[in-house]
């Protein structure tokens, strides 16, 4: 089968490697739609991820197909069911587990290669972490389902509530689906980006605001001028992965208000605290990491019902020869949102 398969630091190659046989729990899956994402990225510019993925190996995760083939031992399931799955499962056994952050599991199974015509799911994940496409959701909308189930813990953490004033910086995927979920909860929601097309999404999300970060000689001043008497937001959500934008998360909050850090920035790197603002304006600073298998049912559901729409979000598609070129064309282009990679 035809796979992209990671070797390093921006070097994706599309190869022709074995067709896996799915063993004992095992499912094969005929990947349909597979999405360009953030994470990937990240991946391909720094040739690995520590906890993911580590060349030379195939590539992408997130996807949504069919079922080709049943390994032994697996039931509830049928040859050519549509079906989306999480790119992780959870132990259920170890310390974070048993106390109910699956997120956190210390033996947390990733599955990488969605970027291929086809996708062997190993069996804790056929497990935890699979599930039917309902009818009349396409494979492209239904391939989201594991990064807004990110997305929604994270909003869930901040719990923004009706007529708050949210400020998500990052326009991005990610940026446009916290977006998307403060619309739902009747926010007021500014947000801070880049790329003319990805701020014309924004709007379409249901962004009051789209403010164009490359327009704005000081952006904490600028936010602040458009919340309530010069406060701040209520809820700030940092959606970029830089520690320069967790600088500005934190400056761009009201006493009282809180922080989502959500975007994960390079190991090592460190921002300053400002101890008197946390302790005498109650600030409450908090981070999520990954999904977790009540969240990708959530999501798959809130795309389902159409809550979401995907297609605000998927601005194009491509076959899997051209994807080394979208890679490196993602590495400077602030205006694509994603891509679905269709093998």
């Amino acid at each position: 089968m035809k796979a992209a398969v990671l070797h390093g630091k921006e070097d994706v190659r599309l190869e022709e490697v074995p067709l896996p046989a799915p063993g004992p729990g095992e499912i094969l899956i005929k990947v349909r739609s597979a999405l360009t994402c953030g994470t990937d990225l990240k991946v391909f510019r720094n040739g690995s991820h520590a906890r993911m993925i580590k060349p030379p190996a195939l590539f992408g995760h997130e996807f949504a197909g069919t079922i080709e083939k049943i390994g032994s031992g697996v039931t509830g399931w049928r040859q050519g069911q549509r079906v989306v799955a999480a790119n992780s499962a959870p132990c259920r056994s170890c310390f974070y587990c048993r106390r109910h952050q699956p997120n956190l599991c210390e033996d947390l199974l990733f599955v990488n290669g969605a970027y291929a015509e086809y996708l062997l799911l190993p069996a804790r994940i056929v497990r935890e972490n699979l599930l039917e496409i309902p009818e009349r959701l396409g494979f492209q909308a239904a391939a989201l389902t594991e990064p807004l189930a990110s997305t929604l813990r994270g909003f869930q953490a901040v719990h923004p509530g009706p007529e708050e004033t949210v400020v998500i910086l990052g326009a991005g995927p990610v940026g446009l689906m916290f977006a998307q979920l403060a619309r739902r909860a009747g926010c007021r929601i500014i947000l801070l980006g880049k790329g003319s097309r990805r701020l014309e999404a924004a709007q379409q999300c249901g962004a009051d605001r789209a403010l164009d970060l490359g327009q704005l000689s000081d952006p904490i001043q600028a936010i602040r001028q458009v919340t309530p008497e010069g406060k701040g937001a209520d809820v700030v959500i940092e959606a970029v992965g830089r520690p320069q934008a967790w600088s500005q998360a934190l400056s761009m909050v009201r006493p009282g208000g809180r922080v989502l850090f959500f975007g994960g920035c390079p190991p090592g790197t460190e921002i300053p605290l400002d101890t008197g603002r946390m302790h005498y304006e109650e600030l409450t600073l908090l981070s999520v990491f990954h999904h977790t298998p009540e969240a990708i049912r959530q999501a798959l559901g809130l795309l389902a019902d159409g809550s979401i729409r995907a297609d605000l979000l998927i601005t194009g598609d491509a076959p899997l020869g051209e994807l080394p070129a979208i890679l490196r064309r993602m590495l400077t282009d602030q205006d694509a949102v994603k891509t679905a990679i269709l093998p």
